[in-house]
């Protein structure tokens, strides 16, 4: 069990890693949004490429931080539910939502999008609007985010088996980890609301 946590831990820093790195072209998609906007206002100027990269950025963020978003524990939910059942009637919700969901559903993804970016790739496949950008490197986005995914998958069902025999505490105990970063929010918000009207 601890070589197989201590390869957990080794797959969640690494997703820890592209997830912070990556989220940052969020703010290379806004400037070249701005950009584009008043370079498109001032000069009437405009171009495809530009727009087309705005959407591939925001697609590399999307999908490559959906790893981190899984380690986070802020995927969606249905936590209203969740949180009114027993630990390990949870543990067992985990397990089962990450070996026959999350897993097959990642490696049937990745399985189709290799044919599907090869086809692209072959065919040097390029955007229909006129100036816009080759289409391949958008579509291998899929085939990392699957790569991704499914190792972040492996990584969660290892920790998951590891807190049911015991060998680390369960995260589904910790209020902290048990609400999402919006609920937290959302809770803090209400507090202030109450808290005004009195």
């Amino acid at each position: 069990m601890r070589a197989l946590l201590g390869l957990s831990r080794t797959i969640d820093a690494f997703n820890t890693v592209v997830g912070r790195w990556v989220s940052w072209l969020i703010v290379a998609a806004v400037a070249i949004s701005a950009v584009n906007a008043v370079v498109r206002k001032l000069f009437d100027m405009s171009s495809n490429s530009f727009l087309e990269l705005q959407w591939v950025l925001f697609s590399v963020v999307f999908m490559l931080c959906s790893p981190w978003t899984l380690l986070s524990n802020e995927h969606i939910r249905i936590d209203i539910i969740n949180h009114s059942l027993p630990l390990k009637v949870r543990g067992w919700i985990d397990m089962i939502g990450h070996v026959f969901f999350l897993m097959p559903f990642a490696i049937i993804l990745l399985w189709w999008s290799i044919p599907f970016f090869l086809v692209s790739y072959h065919q040097n496949e390029q955007s229909f609007s006129a100036g816009g950008l080759p289409q391949w490197p958008a579509k291998a986005l899929i085939m990392i985010m699957c790569v991704l995914l499914i190792i972040q998958g492996i990584s969660e069902i290892i920790k998951r088996l590891a807190m049911m025999v015991g060998a680390i505490p369960d995260s589904n105990a910790s209020a902290q980890s048990a609400h999402s970063a919006a609920e937290l929010e959302a809770e803090r918000l209400l507090l202030n609301i109450s808290g005004d009207k009195k």
